[in-house]
């Protein structure tokens, strides 16, 4: 950050050459996704410990239930689909890919990180569902499920992609404004 200073350049001959460091600031953009992050969680939180749908609740379930065995769950709903109902399968599958989405896609708007590399949010995806399945457990609201971990971090990296498009479409429309604007 300071090499201009091995080099013997003061910070004025810096500026006039036009090294100026970017300052870190949230933009207004930055604020919407930090925003759209806590609504995000709060929704996601309400519908994982407080709702009444699917046995959802602190306490509810009078045991411990829980699954270990990876993709045990999801061949279990791919096998037995018409068994479970389409409605069962709606829920567990596509809902936990679909419920992570969106913190695919929110994370990058406001964290510098897990926009430059898409594991970042795929691990912070992951760090998170491992907490809710945790505490989904430890307070049998819910099934403490790894395919949950694996769908979620999925639909986390389906929302980081769409964020990716969604920055190339973008990055398209500035380019083919600005040749409209030099036509």
């Amino acid at each position: 950050k300071r090499d201009h200073l091995l080099r013997g350049e003061s910070e004025e001959e810096r500026e006039k050459r036009g090294g100026k460091m970017r300052e870190k600031r949230m933009t207004r953009n930055r604020w919407l996704g930090l925003l759209l992050f806590v609504l995000y969680l709060s929704l996601l939180f309400y519908l994982m410990f407080f709702s009444e749908m699917q046995e959802r609740g602190v306490l509810v379930k009078p045991d411990y239930t829980y699954n270990l065995v990876p993709f045990r769950e999801i061949r279990r709903y791919l096998l037995h689909g018409r068994q479970i109902g389409f409605f069962g399968v709606l829920l567990n599958l596509w809902g936990n890919i679909l419920g992570f989405l969106p913190l695919g896609f929110i994370l990058p708007i406001f964290s510098r990180r897990c926009r430059r590399h898409w594991y970042n949010t795929v691990i912070s995806a992951y760090l998170l569902s491992f907490s809710i399945e945790a505490a989904q457990l430890l307070l049998r609201a819910g099934s403490c499920d790894v395919d949950d971990l694996i769908l979620n971090s999925f639909g986390a990296f389906l929302g980081y992609l769409l964020f990716q498009l969604v920055q190339r479409l973008r990055e398209l429309r500035r380019l083919w404004i600005s040749r409209e604007d030099r036509a």
